[in-house]
């Protein structure tokens, strides 16, 4: 069974309907599973930047503060012990911490798959046979991503959507005309992920994109 899609040019205007299978652009959502997948890229992606001193690395404290006896006062071998003020930390956190998690290749592409699904179920995809730039200019890159976008009706009028777009191929000319645009990010297909297609309420996709897609993951 396969699922039909319309292609528009980059002036919005249809030019064709094209058929994809339903194994890689309708597969039931699966919550849990997305929320794994999300955690995961989350995890990996995150740095670690909280780093406490502990005893052997706090500068000073190599003289013994007083002699071991006949004193009176409690034994003391540093003054960089954890409970001296000015000393380590016993139990803080470390820079050497890893926050990475690990999930099955497939797992991570049947999650893919469903937030995939679920944007074409939602009529929140729109498929553009290219997009080329002849010359580095924003304002252009803004038209025809607005006449694109313009396929899909936002529910929340008044408010500015985001949009993801996802090409098949790396072009200087898109790239640098788009990425000073709020609201609209453009990626590479190598690096379609999770978190973008979810954070993202639009998507367009090449023609391309969409059957080099389904090639990889059907």
């Amino acid at each position: 069974m396969s699922i039909k899609l319309s292609v528009y040019n980059q002036k919005g205007e249809k030019i064709e309907d094209i058929s994809v299978s339903d194994k890689v652009f309708s597969v039931p959502a699966n919550e849990g599973l997305i929320h794994q997948a999300v955690v995961t890229q989350q995890n990996n992606e995150r740095r670690v930047l909280a780093h406490t001193k502990d005893r052997s690395e706090v500068r000073g404290g190599g003289r013994k503060p007083w002699r071991q006896k006949g004193t009176g006062r409690a034994r003391a071998g540093s003054s960089r012990s954890p409970i001296w003020i000015g000393g380590g930390v016993t139990f803080g956190p470390l820079k050497n911490r890893s926050f990475a998690k690990k999930i099955n290749k497939k797992m991570k592409q049947k999650a893919l798959k469903m937030v995939l699904s679920d944007k074409i179920k939602n009529n929140r995809v729109v498929v553009v046979d290219e997009i080329k730039m002849e010359e580095f200019k924003t304002k252009i890159f803004n038209d025809i991503i607005s006449k694109i976008e313009s396929k899909i009706k936002d529910e929340k009028e008044g408010k500015k959507s985001s949009v993801l777009v996802v090409s098949d191929q790396k072009d200087e000319k898109v790239k640098y005309s788009g990425r000073n645009l709020p609201n609209i990010k453009i990626l590479n297909l190598d690096n379609i992920n999770i978190l973008d297609l979810l954070k993202y309420s639009k998507l367009i996709l090449t023609k391309k994109t969409v059957e080099n897609l389904e090639e990889k993951y059907s």
